[in-house]
């Protein structure tokens, strides 16, 4: 307001531009420079990262983590536009600015901390029962709990803005007149999130693997900076600004409080959610399902328990005995040496062949009958006894 009734121009703005808008040229006000410079850098910053997480999306093997993605991307868009909701507080009050400062604060902070909430959920479901919900069903729930914030803004700005004063007393800018009780305590859905941010967190600190333990903890600690920022902005907007006697702190205080917990959503939370994408988890267990070659293990006990098997697949390989010679039981183990084999057998043509000399072998050790001999030297045959 004191902008805007200024009659002299400040160092640093031009003549042409409008008062609501000293403080974001004005050089003897700093703050309002330093915090236009902050948000512009983190509105550059929360775009870059954007990309960068779409970019990566091909490249996710975890399909895990792939689900998070969803969510990321909602949180990138709304610190984008807390960055983006710091101008309305540096610049001076009127209508549009004070309507989007009272509907878009809480709805941009619920936003992030509806995703906030939802990441824990499925963190404290994938402990308890192994895997957690689909990504579609987050994003449902996340959008869920930030509508509940949009439905309470919208009803308290449409009642306070139509709401017309008793005795007929007149004021301009409706959107502008609120106490700052008033806008701390449209607030208190958020406030409610935000402690639900920091108890979800918190059983997924005892996960068995690593790389959850870590979420887990990136989202706790983020959780406990904004509630430290929260409370602080809180208390300096109620009772620090009035004890000192200055109220025209009331915007600095916001603005920064925007800022800078922007900033901690992006250095606590999404940056290294971004980093932590295409990393490969070392405690992520290999998958059994699928294997192509079965292990080398395996075919040795098969071939221990079954030895029979092995010998009966070459069976199919062997050579064709002669039609005369005489036809015999023979035992399968005969061509077994005790040797174990190192690999699943394969006959080759020299194992034909030496399976073939050990049969005939085998033959030779059982006796044959043998013809009588014949006298060189001259000499009756002997008695055969037959007539």
């Amino acid at each position: 307001m004191e902008a805007m009734g200024s009659t002299s121009v400040p160092k640093g703005c031009g003549s042409s531009i409008s008062s609501i808008y000293y403080n974001l040229c004005d050089l003897t006000v700093v703050w309002g420079v330093v915090v236009e410079a902050v948000a512009a850098a983190g509105v550059v910053t929360s775009f870059v990262l954007f990309v960068i997480l779409m970019g990566c999306l091909p490249f996710v093997t975890d399909k895990k983590r792939k689900g998070m993605v969803a969510l990321q991307a909602s949180i990138l868009v709304f610190i984008l536009g807390l960055f983006g909701l710091t101008f309305a507080f540096i610049v001076g009050r009127y209508s549009t600015s004070c309507a989007a400062r009272r509907f878009l604060f809480g709805v941009l902070f619920s936003g992030c901390l509806a995703c906030l909430v939802m990441h824990g959920l499925w963190l404290a479901l994938l402990q308890r029962r192994g895997r957690g919900p689909r990504s579609w069903m987050l994003c449902l729930g996340a959008l869920g709990l930030w509508l509940v914030e949009v439905i309470i803004n919208t009803e308290w700005l449409i009642i306070t803005v139509v709401r017309t004063p008793s005795g007929g007393i007149t004021i301009p800018d409706l959107s502008c007149s609120f106490a700052n009780k008033d806008f701390v305590m449209s607030l208190i859905y958020v406030m409610v999130l935000l402690l639900a941010v920091v108890l979800m967190a918190v059983p997924s600190l005892t996960h068995k693997h690593k790389q959850w333990r870590r979420d887990g903890a990136f989202i706790l600690f983020t959780g406990l900076i904004t509630m430290a920022i929260w409370v602080s902005w809180i208390v300096m907007y109620i009772y620090g600004n009035e004890v000192v006697g200055n109220p025209s702190w009331d915007d600095p205080t916001l603005s920064v409080a925007v800022v800078s917990n922007a900033w901690v959503f992006l250095f606590l939370y999404t940056i290294p959610e971004i980093c932590l994408l295409t990393q490969e988890d070392p405690d992520q267990e290999e998958p059994h399902d699928g294997d192509v070659y079965p292990a080398r293990s395996l075919v040795y006990d098969n071939i221990l328990k079954e030895p029979e098997n092995v010998y009966m697949e070459n069976k199919a390989f062997s050579m064709d005995e002669s039609p005369t010679e005489p036809t015999k039981p023979i035992s399968p183990y005969g061509a077994y040496n005790g040797q174990l084999r190192s690999c699943v057998y394969q006959p080759t043509e020299l194992a034909l062949i030496a399976k073939g000399l050990t049969k005939m072998e085998q033959d030779t050790r059982i006796p044959r009958a043998t013809p009588p001999s014949f006298n060189l030297g001259g000499g009756s045959l002997p008695y055969s006894g037959e007539s």
